[in-house]
């Protein structure tokens, strides 16, 4: 037989006959459910579920599918559906400004397939990482940004995209603020690593304001971009515990090994189709 794999995410509302409705709908279109998960927010009464499923290829139509179950389903119990097929691999486009830290650890990981992407380039406002792009033959393209005319750059991003069919974008410490037109067109699709644990020090320099303020723990937060600056739903987070004997370096040094990990358990969520956004939240099925 040849079988084909889909993700399937919903969220919508909550009310009763919902897991029922979907899990028959799924039975009689010749589906065998391989994974399901579910969530519900009491405090907003709203229903989440991520599905993975299986079907004969041969006796499958997808796209017919999806029409049926948003026909059936969807408008029924005003879901939003989200239909994912696993055999296509999604294209991740990689910004990069000067720290390299990050941007190794996703070049290594797509390259030995331990992260199911493809990577069609990765784009710098700066010439200096040209070189770690070339170890693992994947395009560079510079493309600077004028502080003057910061929609120029946009457009040229936006453009690259389209082009090469990026899916989603990561920021490997990408120190330019995005601008709106592209997040417009990457809603919940592009994913920042911060050096802090948000909510707490957004901005710039958060080691040094953390280090002045005496902290205990210091942190890495993933998150999707929004046009409130460090304010997008977040997606991984964690920490690492410090204390009056450690320096700012000490901060930032610990910190990085921290942003690699961050970064890389969400991009892998986001890959595996793990995470739904709603109302500037996430809900993340492990």
């Amino acid at each position: 037989m040849d079988i084909r794999r889909y993700t399937i995410l919903i969220h919508c509302p909550d009310q009763k006959g919902i897991i029922a409705g979907v899990t028959d709908f799924i039975h009689k279109s010749k589906g065998n459910i391989e994974y399901i998960d579910q969530y519900v927010d009491r405090t907003h009464n709203h229903f989440f579920m991520r599905i993975e499923v299986a079907f004969d290829h041969k006796q499958f139509f997808w796209s017919g599918f999806q029409e049926e179950m948003n026909s059936q389903l969807g408008r029924p119990y005003n879901m939003q559906l989200e239909f994912y097929d696993q055999a296509q691999t999604p294209k991740m486009a990689v910004f990069i400004s000067k720290y390299d830290h990050c941007l190794y650890d996703l070049l290594a990981l797509q390259q030995s397939g331990k992260l199911n992407c493809e990577i069609p380039f990765v784009l710098s406002n700066h010439t200096d990482l040209k070189f770690i792009a070339d170890q693992f033959n994947i395009p560079f393209i510079h493309v600077p940004v004028d502080p003057a005319d910061k929609q120029k750059a946009a457009q040229k991003q936006l453009e690259l995209l389209a082009e090469h069919q990026v899916d989603f974008v990561v920021l490997a410490r990408y120190m330019q603020i995005i601008h709106p037109e592209v997040i417009e067109a990457y809603p919940s699709k592009i994913i920042n690593i911060h050096h802090s644990f948000l909510p707490a020090f957004p901005g710039a320099k958060p080691y040094h304001t953390a280090y002045d303020r005496g902290v205990k723990i210091i942190g890495a937060t993933s998150h999707y971009v929004t046009e409130e600056l460090d304010a997008g739903p977040i997606i991984e987070q964690d920490v690492v515990r410090v204390s009056h004997a450690h320096e700012v370096q000490d901060f930032i040094r610990l910190g990085r090994d921290l942003e690699r990990l961050v970064l890389m358990r969400a991009v892998e969520l986001h890959t595996k189709r793990k995470v739904l956004v709603m109302n500037n939240k996430t809900v993340v099925f492990t």
